[in-house]
């Protein structure tokens, strides 16, 4: 929640940390299945229950949203659940990934727990087109309109006066504006960082069009995420070993054919027929 949406409702910033673990423990008791009967100065429950018992066992994936503060990484160790970093674009959220991950383990650790790699989620920010020019004519559609909102609410955007903004935002390394490569090189960054994690998360937003952003989700599915699935691998392995053996393996491929000619040419022979041959090149285009 943001700070002007907590001031709407009456509550203080400062207690937001520590109402969100308070409601995060009644939630999980309640998924658990217990009847939970409690009172504190926000709110009153008596022998509350679930109607519906959850579908997922034991109960739908939980992640606690860790941005730069330590208290996702305390309380998602506390429970062992999932890790939403909502700021692993951003320099102080980047910077934060391993130190925030370091807590969730040891304070999972003192409770006997193990915190699951695979449910770490990382939130980026990402517009990617054919080639870099483009992505950013793209992304002029609506970039500075976001930066002006973020700003509004809380500044931390402050792009010097003369300035290009789109240039100073990917040189500060907050967004991927580029290339299915670019995408590709920043996600290894945050293996780099974080080591294993579950999944990266591509933040919904407004710089581009309607037709751009679908074009930059397809480039993501399908360049970006068959990187990493390894669902290239074997051809580009296959490829690289050709390209290592294209001396040798044309050689054969041509003496093959050599030996087909030879071997028609001496049959007819014998039969006493002649022999309409092809091109005297075209053995070393055709098997």
């Amino acid at each position: 929640m943001l700070a002007s949406d907590a001031l709407m409702l009456g509550i203080e910033p400062d207690l937001q940390r520590g109402r969100m673990a308070e409601g995060l423990d009644v939630v999980l008791r309640l998924f658990n299945g217990e009847v939970v009967t409690e009172k504190t100065d926000w709110y009153m429950l008596s022998e509350a229950r679930l109607h519906l018992t959850p579908y997922t066992y034991p109960h739908p994936e939980v992640c606690v949203a860790s941005a730069v503060t330590p208290s996702g990484g305390r309380l998602a160790g506390k429970y062992g659940l999932g890790m939403l970093c909502l700021a692993a674009g951003e320099i102080s959220g980047f910077d934060a990934l391993d130190v925030n991950w370091s807590i969730a383990k040891e304070v999972a650790a003192e409770r006997g727990l193990t915190m699951d790699p695979s449910r770490v989620r990382l939130v980026l920010n990402m517009h990617l087109a054919e080639t870099r020019e483009k992505a950013r004519a793209d992304v002029r559609f609506g970039l500075e309109e976001q930066i002006d909102y973020v700003n509004n609410n809380m500044p931390r955007y402050f792009v010097p006066p003369g300035e290009d903004t789109i240039d100073w935002y990917i040189e500060r390394g907050t967004a991927v504006i580029g290339t299915p490569d670019d995408a590709i090189a920043r996600i290894e960054r945050m293996f780099e960082k974080h080591g294993q994690f579950g999944a990266v998360l591509l933040l919904g937003h407004d710089w581009a069009d309607r037709e751009a952003t679908w074009k930059s989700f397809d480039l993501y599915a399908r360049f970006v995420m068959p990187h990493f699935a390894g669902s290239n691998k074997p051809r580009q392995e296959s490829y690289a070993w050709v390209t290592q053996h294209q001396a040798e393996l044309s050689g054969k491929r041509v003496a093959a054919a050599q030996k087909m000619f030879n071997q028609h040419e001496a049959e007819w022979a014998e039969r006493g027929k002649g022999v309409n041959r092809p091109d005297k090149g075209m053995e070393s285009s055709f098997g």
